[in-house]
């Protein structure tokens, strides 16, 4: 009895509790349906909304030597979406290239530089994003657009090696070479214009080689800096046609500095070796350069090899003595950074080698040893002897005698002279001031 009384108490459980668990399953079903829905309703929203591409995309040509005026309308439909923010994706290059600059704008107008040798090709499509697409950003299809000048003459007829450099941040240097057909006679000019000018404007300072122009210097172009500066070569010889070279340039991209100026090494008492310079001069600024250090050993050797050690910002450098080993030449140069440029040329070396160097001793005043002696005589002559054939870190010595007192007081210092040798004399009536100097 008992066992039967068991048995059929899970049985009626089961069958109680099964029409519940079914009925709390399908309340769970029920609302993840309806947020499934909800979720697709919601972002329906967003999905479904579209906008169309600009309207009438136009090139045109101001006769500004590559600068070309891209210009479009808005899409059709952007009165409709009060509430977002309509912007433009442009893009732009010349045929060839692989990749596409791209501008960001709400602007309907750019004037951008082309190659005008090269078809110039250029796209542009509409970005909305706000609440009417729920902060998602909405692109358009693409509208395109291309743009050629009719060219002249054999693409051999156009000059060669065409390369600038902007010296110092002061001018602007271009050089090229006659074009392989170029005949006998051809005459060349060069044009610019940057945003600012009116028109273009023809080079008034060339170079020559046997009455040909093969170079133009720009001077005075500080308000061209960071702006395209927009160049074109073109050519004339009797009853030949010779093709036009267009070229765009950026000048912070192409500036060289002079040198550094006075490289100074020197050794410290713990024999750390010491290299500093000053930045080079013209019109470069300072904070936009950086500067390689190099090093070489037995720079007498044919094979001798040189070291970069830093390349950096800082106009000094310490070396320390584990890493100096047989170094007898330091050299610098400099170049734009990356903080105001994407390249830039190397200066020039600046160089300074020395053998034998030894650590810097104490200096010592010269007012200590003179003063007391000049205080009780009233003439004092001093002769100086420069022995400038002694090497960089050799011995060399004052000698002060006075007339009255046979003293003599001999100094050392590791310097280095150059010139011939000579005998300095000097002479005042008591009382002779002190001297304020170092040795």
């Amino acid at each position: 009895m008992c066992c039967r009384t068991a048995f059929p108490m899970p049985h009626t459980f089961q069958q109680e509790s099964l029409p519940s668990y079914l009925g709390m399953a399908l309340r769970w079903l029920y609302t993840l349906s309806v947020a499934l829905v909800w979720g697709c309703v919601v972002s329906s929203s967003s999905s479904h909304t579209t906008v169309a591409p600009p309207q009438d995309l136009q090139i045109t040509d101001p006769g500004l030597l590559g600068s070309l005026d891209i210009e479009w309308k808005p899409p059709p439909n952007v009165q409709t979406f009060s509430e977002c923010t309509v912007k433009y994706r442009f893009e732009y290059r010349n045929a060839g290239d692989r990749d596409w600059k791209v501008i960001f704008t709400r602007k309907l107008k750019f004037r951008v530089g082309f190659d005008l040798s090269r078809t110039a090709e250029v796209k542009v499509q509409t970005l909305l994003e706000g609440r009417c697409t729920d902060d998602v950003e909405v692109q358009s299809d693409w509208i395109y657009a291309t743009f050629q000048v009719p060219l002249q003459g054999k693409l051999e007829s156009e000059v060669q090696n065409f390369h600038c450099v902007y010296h110092d941040w002061e001018y602007l240097k271009c050089t090229w070479q006659p074009g392989l057909l170029a005949p006998r006679g051809v005459h060349y000019g060069l044009y610019y214009w940057y945003e600012g000018l009116g028109h273009a404007v023809q080079c008034d300072d060339y170079i020559q080689d046997h009455d040909i122009n093969i170079g133009c210097i720009l001077q005075n172009l500080s308000q061209a800096e960071y702006k395209d500066l927009s160049i074109c070569v073109n050519g004339s010889a009797a009853a030949t046609l010779l093709r036009p070279l267009y070229v765009t340039l950026r000048l912070h991209n192409l500036a060289k500095p002079s040198p550094p100026k006075q490289l100074v090494v020197s050794m410290s008492a713990s024999e750390e070796l010491h290299v500093a310079w000053g930045p080079p001069g013209g019109e470069t600024p300072p904070q936009c350069l950086e500067y390689e250090v190099q090093l070489a050993e037995d720079l007498e050797e044919a094979k001798a090899a040189w070291a970069s050690v830093s390349t950096q910002m800082e106009t000094a450098l310490t070396i320390s003595r584990a890493n100096q080993s047989r170094i007898s030449c330091v050299r610098v140069r400099g170049r734009t950074n990356i903080f105001c440029a994407d390249q830039g040329f190397w200066s020039e070396w600046t160089q300074e080698c020395f053998s034998g160097m030894e650590p810097k001793v104490p200096s010592i005043s010269f007012t200590s040893f003179i003063k007391p002696v000049w205080d009780q005589v009233p003439m004092a002559a001093m002769s100086i002897c420069w022995c400038p054939a002694l090497e960089l870190g050799s011995w060399f010595s004052y000698n002060v005698n006075l007339l009255q007192h046979s003293h003599s007081y001999s100094f050392a210092s590791p310097v280095h002279l150059a010139g011939e040798p000579q005998n300095i004399n000097a002479s005042a009536p008591a009382p002779f001031p002190a001297a304020q100097g170092q040795l």
